[in-house]
């Protein structure tokens, strides 16, 4: 890639390398790599900085452990401070989207609507965003499965919903010419997986904007309310320092992600004044609801995401969706508790025959983001309103999986539960304590600890995108989001990025 700079393609130098943009985006994942390609072919001077490593799609072998190591946040053990709950960020060039697994939603009209009348974002409907979509769409391949794309875990989850009258749909994923080969969330070998790595990365680099990988942005520079630019601090794996940064520019875009963007604020001191920053973080807890069916799965094969269940979307009728998601033998190992020795050994030849379905609620926006030293603090527990909606999400998804001819489901608690029949789950479910650390729960979708709103006492981030109280400084990351918005948040970032880099060309032009 041209204008792309790396830990290992630069030699260890003192002082301070000060580079003078029109723009610099921290960030190089769904909010970031938009917002920088908008603004390259806009003809503005830009320079993303990502605090991950540049890794191409050659390098991925498709095996989990090592993704978790070189492409996730923390090498994969980020956690909310109770420890129950892992929360999945890629850290690499791309971000997030080279390791998920490619579902794409346009925000549902129910969220839109809500946003409008309780936060003033009234411009934000589904008429004025669609052309957004719509362009994102056409970009990134992003269509409905087909049906050589829906595999065998998502045909046995089809089976019960029709069984139980239950509605679903095929799942919608930025990917083209997908080679099924059920690695999504190890990074795609094959580059058919439309990230940011492969798409508006390379494509901002082609407009003329530069890339420096393994590069930290520790302050955003403010004076006068105005933002100034950025401090960063380039090193290598092993905490080498390579180069420290400073990039003046007149307009900052903040797309580190839900985690990282309040944190930075936080270290910056800026944008604070309602106290909001890193508040209302929400991040979508799910839970993988396993099946164990007489016929052969093989869940891993095929694309990753194929269906999902719809039926409870609405709030008013649940407030969460499934999604029949496949897992390889790793994921599935550490699902249920099948102990050591000969339990273990006799779950694990049963591998080939587990299906799973995964959660997603429409948790409260309850937990926060602080500065800690060593980085982050999540502090995030499942609200006691959200406790309701994780078991009856459980339950649906354990019904669907019986009716589609499930044996036995493993439900998602860190103690094994294994029922056989609806008498058997409601009997488990009821004896369940009402406490959040009873389930394995994994997050994939942080978001909401930069709220946007009309109301600067209350929000973070204007309806134009630019922070209340610092001209030039804009976020671009699910942190925007008012709300947690149910389904998988990448398009919706993509449409917002989309719009804010539009405004942010149209201020340079005022």
């Amino acid at each position: 890639m041209n204008g792309l700079f790396t830990a290992a393609t630069l030699a260890p130098v003192s002082g301070v390398l000060t580079i003078d943009a029109d723009v610099v985006v921290v960030g190089s994942g769904a909010g970031g790599a938009v917002a920088a390609y908008e603004l390259a072919v806009a003809g503005l001077r830009v320079v993303m900085l990502e605090a991950g490593p540049f890794i191409p799609s050659s390098a991925f072998n498709e095996s989990f452990n090592d993704a978790l190591d070189t492409l996730y946040a923390e090498h994969g053990t980020q956690a909310n401070a109770d420890g129950d709950m892992l929360v999945l960020q890629g850290r690499c060039v791309g971000g997030s989207t080279v390791v998920n697994g490619c579902v794409a939603f346009r925000t549902p009209e129910l969220i839109l609507r809500d946003w409008q009348q309780q936060f003033g974002l009234t411009e934000m409907t589904s008429a004025a965003l669609a052309p957004y979509f719509q362009r994102v769409e056409e970009r990134l391949h992003i269509h409905s499965n087909m049906a050589h794309e829906i595999n065998a875990n998502s045909h046995a989850i089809i089976k019960g919903c029709d069984a139980l009258g239950v509605s679903w749909q095929p799942l919608k994923r930025n990917v083209k010419a997908c080679a099924l080969t059920g690695h999504c969330l190890s990074g795609c070998a094959s580059d058919r997986k439309q990230s940011m790595l492969v798409t508006y990365v390379p494509w901002a680099l082609e407009a003329g904007a530069t890339l420096y990988a393994d590069t930290a942005v520790t302050r955003v520079l403010a004076s006068e309310g105005q933002a100034r630019g950025v401090e960063a601090e380039m090193r290598r794996p092993d905490g080498t320092l390579v180069q420290r940064l400073q990039v003046n520019a007149a307009r900052v875009v903040v797309a580190a992600g839900a985690v990282q963007t309040p944190v930075l604020l936080q270290r910056s001191q800026l944008a604070n004044g309602s106290g909001q920053v890193g508040k209302n973080f929400a991040c979508h807890p799910s839970c993988l609801v396993v099946g164990d069916y007489p016929q052969r799965i093989d869940s891993w094969s095929g694309a990753l995401l194929g269906v999902y269940v719809d039926e409870w979307l609405d709030p008013a009728k649940g407030g969460f969706i499934l999604e029949a998601g496949g897992a390889g033998p790793v994921e599935l190992s550490g699902v249920a508790d099948p102990g050591t020795g000969r339990p273990y050994v006799a779950y694990m030849e049963r591998v080939g025959h587990l299906a799973g379905l995964v959660t997603l609620i429409h948790d409260h926006n309850s937990g926060s983001i602080s500065a800690a030293k060593d980085g982050a603090t999540i502090d995030y527990s499942l609200s006691e309103p959200d406790f309701p909606t994780m078991l009856a999400a459980i339950r649906a998804a354990a019904r669907v999986h019986l009716a589609g001819g499930a044996t036995q489901v493993f439900l998602p608690t860190v103690q094994q539960r294994v029922v056989r029949n609806d008498a058997e789950l409601d009997a488990a479910l009821a004896a369940l304590p009402h406490e959040a650390h009873v389930f394995r729960m994994v997050s994939y979708h942080p978001q909401g600890s930069c709220r946007m709103g009309a109301d600067p006492a209350t929000s973070v981030v204007s309806p134009s995108g630019e922070t209340h109280e610092v001209r030039g400084l804009y976020i671009t990351d699910a942190s925007l989001f008012p709300t947690s918005i149910i389904v998988n948040p990448q398009l919706t970032v993509y449409a917002l990025a989309s719009v804010i880099a539009e405004r942010i060309v149209d201020s340079f032009r005022a």
